[in-house]
């Protein structure tokens, strides 16, 4: 039997409403957790790693504090003191919205039938300029072999340069996509994928090669909502380095508000922006 790994990630705009803080869609949760669940029960040697953006719950209070900027060092040595109780006190309310929103998706996934267990970065990642270098990924490696759906999402995290920082899910892949040996990433959000005259939304990419893009990516933009890890020319030029580095491996940015599109492109199908190396 033939094991593949994907990754999955249900972006922020996809599960919250991105304009209305701290609001989870919880019927779309609903039903995207019925549709991985058949995928899973249908397709043996699957193995999936879902991930999840923060969408309304960590976005607004990372701007408020910079949480993903990191601790300041320039500040006038009489508010330094101030300025890291501050940051540090901002830190710990993002970590705090990232996990409610977790416990929003846990629920989804526990009440579809997923034995599904969370491992936020915040307590096992630590990264260097928000590159991951340290993560217990052992204990992810065992839950796939106990048959469990491991969750992970954007989160804060320890920086050995920054102090601290907030790492996307997509960073999170980027680890993980080399320590799992990941065939294919999902990134499903709310755009049909990567427009080439964004906002304009006329003509849709299938397909990017690395020598296409730099032709192209003038006219991919960035987020319609607050987004403070980036928008959508950030995720594609993350996502097509990432590929440079993993041979064979094949990242799709997609729609999945429409019924049906997640296990599509679960199954295989293009149903989106397909980036390959």
């Amino acid at each position: 039997m033939t094991t593949e790994l994907i990754l999955l990630k249900l972006g922020g705009s996809l599960i919250t409403d991105k304009d209305t803080p701290y609001t989870p869609r919880l019927d779309k949760l609903n039903s995207l957790a019925l549709e991985i669940k058949a995928v899973l029960d249908s397709t043996p040697g699957l193995l999936l790693i879902l991930g999840h953006g923060s969408g309304s719950f960590g976005h607004v209070e990372a701007k408020k504090y910079g949480t993903r900027d990191g601790l300041k060092k320039d500040s006038p040595q009489r508010g330094e003191e101030r300025e890291e109780k501050n940051y540090w006190k901002g830190f710990a309310e993002v970590r705090y919205q990232a996990a409610e929103l977790t416990r929003h998706v846990m629920r989804a996934l526990l009440e579809s039938g997923i034995s599904a267990i969370p491992f936020s970065p915040s307590g096992s990642m630590v990264s260097t300029n928000r590159k991951v270098t340290s993560h217990n990924s052992l204990a992810i490696r065992k839950a796939l072999e106990a048959g469990l759906l491991p969750v992970v999402h954007g989160d804060v995290a320890f920086d050995e340069t920054l102090g601290g920082t907030i790492l996307s899910t997509e960073d999170v892949f980027a680890f993980l996509a080399g320590e799992f040996s990941a065939t294919r990433i999902l990134l499903a959000g709310i755009e049909a994928g990567v427009w080439e005259d964004f906002p304009a939304r006329t003509r849709l990419v299938k397909q990017i090669q690395l020598s296409d893009y730099e032709r192209m990516r003038s006219g991919i933009g960035g987020s319609a909502s607050t987004d403070v890890t980036g928008g959508m020319k950030a995720k594609v030029e993350e996502m097509l380095a990432l590929i440079q580095r993993n041979a064979g491996l094949t990242v799709q940015i997609f729609s999945a508000l429409e019924d049906g599109h997640l296990t599509r492109a679960l199954r295989g199908e293009n149903v989106g922006t397909l980036l390959t190396g």
